[in-house]
């Protein structure tokens, strides 16, 4: 008959414990914050915290975010460069829809990493395929995409930028 000892099999309970029920209480994340921007480890890309419009003020966004036209966002990308360096840019759609948080109540989107974000529509860079005069965009109301938006119509902007 083969004896464990009483301290050994407490920890093998334990390291059985752990590896079944851990991943359910241990919150991983994908974010780093810090101030105006947030590092996405997956995407390997850098978030501006705040939406366009608004200002990062020590914990939180402060301001008004605001909804320009898409031919608008070149000039804003260009005052992001010359005031913050790098090279800032739209998001793609997969990188916009990766922010997307579905448990997320009246906001689908990490407000702790992401404050004061409106739950409304933001751009993309990208273009609808089969619709070219209409861009996508990412909704953070319902956390759904659409891809008949057109380029004059207002809509929120959240920047980002490839991590060197």
């Amino acid at each position: 008959m083969c004896r464990i000892h009483p301290s050994k099999f407490l920890k093998l309970i334990l390291a059985i414990f752990f590896l079944t029920f851990a991943s359910k209480f241990v919150i991983a994340s994908n974010y780093i914050s810090r101030g105006y921007y947030v590092i996405d480890l997956k995407n390997k890309i850098e978030w501006m915290t705040c939406p366009v419009g608004m200002v990062w003020n020590k914990s939180t966004c402060t301001g008004i975010a605001k909804k320009y036209e898409l031919k608008f966002v070149p000039e804003i990308i260009n005052i992001a460069n010359d005031q913050l360096g790098g090279n800032w840019r739209l998001p793609s759609r997969n990188e916009l829809e990766s922010l997307i948080c579905a448990e997320c109540v009246n906001v689908k989107i990490n407000l702790k990493t992401f404050p004061k974000t409106p739950p409304e529509p933001f751009w993309t860079k990208d273009k609808n395929f089969w619709q070219p005069k209409f861009n996508w965009i990412v909704n953070f109301l319902n956390g759904n995409t659409f891809g008949r938006y057109p380029s004059y119509k207002p809509n929120y902007v959240r920047l980002v930028r490839d991590r060197n």
